[in-house]
């Protein structure tokens, strides 16, 4: 995958904007385990790299899920180096759909997702 140098991210990583994603994909994204399993660690660290999820998949497995998460809306994926950082687009999500994330994270067993900074 070429390396994009102007958008700081790897070419092929969409970041759709909100306004453009249904509740339907979103939802979709966060039906299965691993996906719920990987928003949730973001939530609770507010950023992860790429190959520090716990979750029990492969890496390709895993590149697949967080370019499912990141195609519904709910994942930013950054380029730093030769690392794939990972952040929760939680004040996005929340502006296109009010309160989802939280009553996700807490019915997973999560409190309020941290916010990143403006």
């Amino acid at each position: 995958m070429r390396y994009d140098v102007r958008r700081r991210r790897p070419r092929g990583w969409a970041h759709p904007d909100l306004a453009d994603v249904d509740l339907g994909r979103v939802l979709d994204a966060l039906g299965d385990p691993v996906r719920l399993e990987v928003v949730r660690q973001l939530a609770t660290a507010g950023g992860v790299v790429q190959g520090a999820f716990d979750v029990p998949v492969t890496g390709q497995t895993l590149s697949h899920h967080l370019r499912t998460l990141t195609t519904a809306g709910l994942v930013r994926v950054s380029q730093a180096g030769r690392f794939r950082c990972c952040e929760l687009r939680t004040r996005d999500v929340e502006k296109r759909f009010p309160g989802l994330l939280p009553a996700i994270l807490a019915n997973a067993g999560v409190g309020a997702p941290r916010t990143m900074p403006p």
